[in-house]
């Protein structure tokens, strides 16, 4: 066993895709790792300063609030400055109108002279309508600021409404021109001689597209600082209450901290650190798997998928993160508890999960808060989960689940701040919806099952119930052979389970190992009809070849029926390489050649696992006891011992991943078990006349 121990462990460290996803998974959280050092204060509003007397060490911006941010941006969509076009061509056609009616009119030169130049003037200043078309229907909102901007050519330039002219403001200009300059005459009859307010015409046209983009981008555009805080500044004394104004400062030095990576070093150093970090984990990941199921480094799909795990969770961390340290509280990370459970033991789960979540505490504002919640969620989700499983039952996981995580914030909130008055309900909503898809988000571990290969406890639970179709057909065609699986199964959990191996696997795998008798029931004593039998008129040879298609045909019916192929490894390992024992020595007796034992011989697979063991040792064992004539506690033993002698002497178990401490633990639980199913019974008297 100790050489077998070795070749155990050699064929664990040379299994190259364990280093291949290894070196994956590295790669992929380097690449997601936050380009950022992390800020090494954690501080809160309402809450002391628990460190030393903060000064400014670089000089850095003063960021807006959210709220300061949203009233700006709510004052700048409440002003639309519209946006006019200067069209100079107007004035030429204006003006030559005006020269053919002054000149119709016969009009004196001095009045010309003075209308033209008044013409001139309002046209180079521009004229717009008396409603504007902002106020005719458009869907924004007038200026008040009385500011227009004007397009002159290749240049706009914002003119303040007052240097412009309407129309009714342009006749009144000349009116006044002539009242002014030519007091003989009667402005008023030149006007109309004229038609001057049909003469002017609007030689600036309002543009729509123009005045609404530059609408958004004056909304879009708002600066997100207000002033600076200069290297020397205080920032924040030691015990000093954080008020909103500290936070403010606080924040502005953590945003440009980490706009410049937050590290006074080279980024290269930056990049080790990550992968320093990050190696941790992964090694952290290896060693617990080595001293807790090492097995599952031989299992490349098993690995692959605790990879998966811990990789998936460290890139939707960093997701969400980017979006909002408080979202992480949102983060139902307890599923991975779940995910995990499905297919592997509690022992290894736990100590995994801690691990995954350990980027939590590096890469999260409130780190050591969010570690411990979803730790003791954790915690519950793996007890709870292993109780309330069916059925509406599955949300009381949820309800239990958000009990603890409420407990753990409010234990944080008494500690750092003294008073539950501050409760943040926009985190305790998080925090229900967290407990909420813990139980939501569960039924992606049957996606997980298909695309690694597993098979969950939810599978092995639907194959182990006896109404499953292939347990029926065996049930009814091949009764005996049900039963004898039944008490396989039964012996084979029990003795499994004391040895630490996968009971619920050990006993779905039981239960299906002798399947392949479907096809040939009768060929099998424990189902064949009293008065008949089936090997009567065959030879030794022919016998075994009969009995030995039994495991050739379970595989065909386990691939019939989509079973999974660590349930067809007990079908193949069940009898493992051994023989007929019975029709060997019977044809050998009968004068055969010995050296034929090939013929005698299955052709299956040996026992690569402790449960595949288990459950051909209970095979052998429990067919062998229905042959005892006393089952006195010395026959039981001398049967159990011999069988199991018998496989190990005849090389079964030399692939094994089994000790002789376990052995002999499985023999004394087969021993016990036979001893209870077969106890003395108690006569009955014969009732007197």
């Amino acid at each position: 066993m100790e050489n077998l121990n070795i070749h155990i462990s050699k064929s664990v460290f040379k299994n190259k895709i364990v280093y291949i996803g290894l070196f994956v998974a590295f790669v992929i959280m380097l690449l997601c790792f936050p380009n950022e050092g992390k800020f090494k204060y954690d501080y809160h509003k309402g809450r002391p300063w628990l460190y030393e007397t903060l000064t400014a060490p670089i000089d850095f911006p003063v960021l807006k609030t959210p709220a300061e941010l949203m009233a700006e941006r709510d004052e700048a969509a409440s002003k639309v400055i519209p946006y006019y076009t200067y069209d100079s061509g107007i004035l030429n056609e204006q003006l030559h109108e005006l020269s053919r009616r002054e000149s119709e009119a016969l009009l004196a030169d001095d009045i010309e002279v003075v209308v033209t130049e008044a013409f001139r003037t309002i046209y180079q200043h521009g004229v717009i309508p008396d409603k504007t078309a902002v106020s005719q229907g458009k869907d924004v909102e007038v200026d008040n600021t009385n500011y227009i901007i004007v397009q002159r050519g290749k240049r706009a330039v914002e003119t303040p409404e007052a240097d412009l002219y309407t129309q009714s403001k342009a006749v009144r200009y000349i009116r006044s021109e002539i009242v002014v300059n030519l007091p003989q005459y009667d402005a008023d009859s030149i006007l109309t001689l004229l038609d001057i307010p049909g003469l002017i015409v609007p030689n600036l046209s309002y543009d729509p597209a123009t005045t609404q983009l530059l609408h958004k981008e004056a909304v879009d555009y708002i600066s997100p600082t207000k002033g600076m805080i200069y290297t020397g500044q205080l920032i924040v004394s030691e015990g000093e209450t954080v008020t909103a104004e500290i936070e403010q400062l606080l924040d502005s030095y953590k945003a440009e901290y980490q706009l410049s990576m937050g590290y006074s070093g080279s980024a290269w150093k930056l990049v080790l650190g990550h992968a320093l970090f990050i190696l941790v984990i992964l090694s952290l990941l290896y060693v617990t798997i080595y001293f807790v199921d090492v097995d599952i480094l031989k299992k490349s799909n098993q690995f692959c998928f605790i990879l998966f795990i811990v990789v998936f969770a460290f890139v939707i961390t960093v997701l969400i993160r980017s979006i909002s340290t408080t979202s992480l509280f949102f983060m139902p990370f307890a599923v991975f508890v779940l995910y995990m459970m499905a297919f592997f033991q509690a022992k290894l789960v736990f100590p995994i999960y801690m691990i995954l979540l350990l980027p939590l505490l590096f890469m999260a504002e409130y780190g050591v808060e969010l570690y411990t919640l979803n730790v003791f969620a954790g915690a519950v989700a793996l007890v709870s989960f292993s109780y309330l499983y069916r059925g509406w039952l599955q949300f009381m996981n949820s309800l239990l689940i958000f009990i603890g995580l409420m407990l753990v914030h409010v234990a944080f909130e008494l500690v750092e701040v003294g008073t539950l008055r501050e409760l943040d309900y926009t985190v305790m909503g998080y925090l229900f919806l967290n407990a909420l898809f813990v139980v939501a988000a569960y039924p992606l571990v049957f996606l997980l099952e298909k695309i690694f290969m597993l098979v969950s406890v939810a599978t092995l639970k639907d194959l182990s119930d006896t109404n499953n179709p292939l347990l029926q057909e065996l049930a009814r065609k091949a009764p005996g052979t049900f039963q004898h699986s039944l008490q396989v199964a039964n012996m084979a959990e029990r003795a499994v389970a004391a040895i630490g191996g996968n009971a619920r696997l050990v006993k779905v795998g039981a239960m299906y190992h002798d399947v392949g008798k479907l096809n040939n029931p009768q060929c099998f004593i424990e189902n064949a009809a009293p008065g008949i039998d089936y090997h009567k008129e065959l030879s030794p040879m022919e016998s075994a070849r009969e009995i030995i298609k039994h495991v050739d045909a379970g595989v065909e019916l386990a691939k019939k029926y989509h079973l999974h192929q660590v349930i067809i490894d007990f079908i193949t390992s069940h009898h493992g390489c051994s023989q007929t024992g019975y029709f060997y020595t019977k044809y050998c007796n009968e004068g055969g050649d010995p050296s034929k034992i090939g013929e005698f011989t299955y052709k299956g697979t040996l026992p690569a696992t402790k449960e595949q063991v288990v459950v051909m040792m209970a095979d052998a064992v429990e067919a062998a006891s229905r042959t005892l004539k006393d089952y006195s506690a010395e026959s039981i033993s001398k049967l159990v011992d011999g069988i199991l002698s018998q496989r190990i002497s005849d090389s079964q178990l030399v692939r094994a991943d089994i000790s002789i401490k376990e052995i002999n633990i499985v023999k004394a639980i087969f021993k016990k078990h036979l001893g209870e199913i077969y106890h003395a019974r108690i006569a009955y008297p014969h009732k007197k006349q």
